[in-house]
């Protein structure tokens, strides 16, 4: 295996396995026990993970990067405001 492709390899492995541990915990703020959401809330979650795997396959299918964008609620959900 050349360097480049040991790298590709152990570098996906380690950022692959935090990124899945990072949705799981997302995945956690559903337990209704301990958080509360609107559906709108929660759609707005699944479609931010959505876009971001989307950019992810396209930057894998194409040479240009395609930005990653930053979450935030006021950008998903109309109307969205802290209490």
């Amino acid at each position: 295996m050349n360097r480049k492709h040991y790298n590709f390899v152990r570098l996906a492995e380690a950022r692959v396995n935090k990124a899945l541990e990072a949705i799981r915990l997302v995945g956690n703020l559903s337990n209704r026990s301990n958080y509360e959401y609107s559906e709108s809330e929660s759609r707005a979650v699944v479609a931010a993970l959505n876009a971001a795997v989307g950019d992810l396959r396209s930057k894998f299918n194409r040479s240009n990067d395609a930005e990653l964008r930053d979450f935030s609620f006021s950008k998903h959900v109309e109307g969205w405001d802290v209490h």
